[in-house]
């Protein structure tokens, strides 16, 4: 049987974070719970909250459609809520050269 779905297109990831984790002041790193963020959240939140762009601008900068984009932004705007009420460390996955375009 056949995959389902669409074929995920490649998105265009243009940065690579020098930092990687981040966690709260006085807590031991192994002590506390952890947020993931995929490299495409990390690159949206970039984007949309830092870069201020407007939605339809940042979908094309990343090769996706609006739809894909806000989905991604309202994800990664909730786990990074839910580190920052709940005092949990924040990990930001390394691109993978295979997933993106990513100019290192």
């Amino acid at each position: 049987m056949g995959s389902r779905g669409r074929r995920k297109r490649t998105r265009n990831i243009n940065m690579n974070p020098q930092y990687r984790c981040f966690k709260p002041c006085s807590e031991h790193f192994g002590e506390i719970d952890c947020v993931e963020l995929e490299a495409d959240e990390m690159e949206a939140l970039r984007l949309m909250d830092y870069l201020g762009l407007y939605q339809e601008e940042s979908s094309q900068s990343m090769n996706i459609s609006r739809a894909t984009f806000g989905r991604i932004v309202q994800s990664v705007r909730k786990k990074i809520s839910d580190a920052l009420v709940n005092g949990k460390s924040i990990v930001i996955r390394e691109v993978k050269d295979e997933d993106s375009n990513t100019d290192k």
